[in-house]
């Protein structure tokens, strides 16, 4: 079994190839080519949690596992295996890789649900998950301007600097316009309003995967034309957007990603994205071949 770190992450999973194996994985969700096996977690007193999540995708099967605790951090890590022997194959340091899958899979559904012209962008957030929700928007469609706000100003000015966007004075500022909204924030409230947001815009939410935790309004979930989710079972106990929002999940507004299409006319479409197993394996799996 081999060891893969950050680095080698980095180097060998661009965006853009990210991006396509997204695409992949949920196609192989649709014909049941791909297994995704929900998240559970183990809650300490200590405020520690001990997350896990797996799947099955072409040749490989997998695991990521994950520790974090609010006041010091997480920790990620990911075992690959060979699906026919069940040999281990790999073991990977899993912090980039789950950065990049994560953008990645919003770039996806970008690509298939926002406008073919959209071009302004608005990001809510500026920290470990905003950047490559812009880079992987940024392989899906032309952008003309990015805006970004986010709490911590000093920050959000850097980041902006980084990635060639225009750091606003408030979250409407950012929002107002918009063809695309990604929010990638740890709020446990809305961060937006309702009325902030372009019809015909498309909003790709990642911040939260707990239940209690949400970035969207409940008014702006009832407005939208059709919500995607990366799975229906995992969203029922992790999406607090909707959760929160008390939907009918028998509404056939909610769809899961791997069926979705963007509606005819000018529709308000959001993308809730939980993370998926099975992400992080087609992407482990890349990576390892790339190295072999």
């Amino acid at each position: 079994m081999i060891h893969v770190t950050e680095d080698q992450v980095r180097k060998l999973l661009p965006m853009h190839e990210c991006v396509v194996l997204m695409k992949d994985a949920f196609k192989e969700l649709r014909t049941g080519e791909a297994i995704n096996q929900p998240r559970r977690r183990l809650n300490l007193p200590t405020g520690s949690t001990l997350h896990a999540l797996a799947g099955s995708w072409g040749k490989y099967f997998g695991t990521k596992i994950y520790s974090s605790n609010p006041k010091f951090g997480a920790y990620f890590f990911f075992l690959l295996f060979d699906a026919e022997t069940a040999r281990p194959l790999a073991q990977f340091e899993a912090n980039y890789l789950g950065q990049i899958r994560t953008g990645a899979a919003s770039g996806y559904a970008t690509d298939i649900l926002a406008a073919p012209d959209a071009s302004t962008l608005a990001v809510i957030g500026s920290g470990f998950q905003a950047r490559t929700q812009v880079e992987a928007i940024r392989a899906v469609r032309t952008l003309k301007e990015i805006r970004v706000w986010s709490r911590n100003a000093e920050r959000c000015a850097a980041f902006a600097h980084e990635m060639d966007a225009v750091s606003c004075a408030s979250a409407e500022e950012a929002v107002r316009g918009a063809d695309i909204v990604a929010t990638a924030t740890y709020a446990k409230a809305p961060v937006l309003e309702s009325v902030w947001v372009a019809d015909g815009a498309h909003i790709n939410a990642m911040g939260s995967n707990q239940a209690k935790r949400r970035e969207l309004p409940s008014d702006l979930i009832a407005r939208a034309d059709l919500i995607a989710v990366d799975s229906l079972e995992q969203a029922k106990i992790e999406a607090g957007d909707l959760l929160l929002a008390d939907v009918d999940w028998a509404d056939p507004r909610i769809v899961e990603l791997q069926n979705a299409h963007r509606p005819k006319g000018a529709p308000l479409t959001i993308f809730k994205s939980i993370g998926l197993g099975v992400e992080d394996v087609a992407a482990a799996a890349y990576v390892y071949e790339q190295l072999l």
